[in-house]
């Protein structure tokens, strides 16, 4: 694999073109731009490669606005569920649209933002989602993602031009996603006529294996027409779905009733949305010996799951956990001052550079 001291991220260039490409497939048959979303994904050495495939950029907050602006650029879109007093001049200086969450936010900015000649955008909550995790659903009892009543949607029109709807959570379904949007056309349809755009969000997994990427096309396309709008995909996940591995080591053996492997990583530390979400790292599977893979924290649940392997592990093995860069990179931490994975490049000749390491520095210099 490589001599790189574990643990690291390994970005993959030939996989994450893989999805590029269907990316540009898209966009060039349905006529929608591509922001890749940074909320998923910020791991900027990888931006030139990305660059010519996608359209901009779209944020969640202030940090990561001013990353895409500097280290990607085209096309910036500056989302936030709050802006602050302090931080919107500077907001403002990055964006080319601001989509304000909330029609109170849009009061209290909409002017500053109208003097600096920036697009202005709301976001619409059609109170239904995709999502299968009441943390992640953006339209749960209560949601305070958005705006959904008419009235008050119609009260920003002489402001706004556009609207962003995130309403999808990984979904690879077409069939749903259609009927979700024919729901959306037939409730808010009235008013996205009078808009210039609609971004419909990220959470579609069109770069997954057998999804039909023409029909989404051909759909996105009608809605397009049919309103008279630019449409916008935010895609994280589905940008850079199976492009990235964690690489750990084998540091210890133990048999506590099953065998169980410890690993140079922690699920807690690097791997923190699979714990949130209580699901396991994608693991090996390709043999008849089966080990638990569990990282170095002291934390009892730091298992990232089961493994089987072909051979018996034995203390200095390496082990690739995959898919391991949607908001994985952006959660990574600090915890138990564990070593952060240094961050590598494998280019399309299979070379591997190392574009980052981390040291104890930073793990000082986080603190205070």
């Amino acid at each position: 694999m490589s001599d790189l001291q574990t643990p690291y991220y390994v970005i993959d260039l030939a996989r994450l073109r893989v999805n590029m490409e269907r990316i540009q497939r898209l966009r060039e048959r349905s006529g929608a731009k591509c922001l890749l979303a940074l909320k998923c994904f910020a791991t900027w050495s990888a931006f030139d490669f990305m660059r010519e495939f996608m359209d901009g950029t779209t944020s969640s907050s202030l940090f990561e606005l001013r990353l895409g602006h500097e280290e990607f650029g085209k096309e910036i879109h500056a989302y936030s569920v709050a802006w602050a007093d302090h931080e919107i001049d500077e907001a403002l200086g990055y964006a080319d649209k601001i989509i304000f969450n909330s029609l109170g936010q849009l009061d209290r900015f909409g002017a500053k933002a109208a003097e600096r000649g920036i697009t202005m955008g709301l976001r619409l909550n059609p109170r239904f989602s995709t999502s299968g995790f009441d943390l992640a659903d953006p339209a749960r009892p209560f949601s305070r993602l958005g705006e959904w009543d008419l009235g008050r949607l119609e009260q920003a029109l002489d402001r706004i031009s556009g609207v962003m709807i995130h309403y999808n959570c990984e979904n690879g379904d077409f069939d749903l996603f259609d009927a979700q949007l024919g729901r959306i056309e037939s409730e808010f349809g009235a008013f996205l006529e009078k808009l210039d755009w609609v971004s419909l969000g990220g959470g579609i997994h069109f770069t997954g294996e057998g999804y039909p990427l023409d029909r989404l096309a051909d759909r996105l396309k009608a809605f397009s027409q049919r309103f008279g709008v630019q449409v916008y995909l935010e895609p994280g996940e589905a940008s850079i779905t199976r492009s990235t591995s964690l690489e750990v080591t084998v540091l210890d053996l133990i048999h506590n009733g099953k065998d169980v492997a410890i690993v140079d990583s922690s699920i807690e530390a690097h791997m923190l949305d699979l714990l949130i979400y209580r699901e396991t790292a994608k693991l090996p599977q390709d043999g008849a010996h089966a080990y638990q893979i569990a990282g170095k924290t002291c934390l009892a649940g730091d298992i990232f799951g089961e493994g089987r392997f072909a051979e018996p592990l034995k203390v200095g093995d390496r082990i690739s956990i995959a898919d391991a860069g949607g908001y994985t990179m952006v959660k990574k931490n600090w915890f138990n001052g564990v070593a952060m994975p240094a961050i590598a490049i494998r280019d399309e000749n299979g070379t591997i550079r190392e574009v980052r390491r981390f040291s104890y520095d930073d793990y000082k210099a986080s603190l205070s």
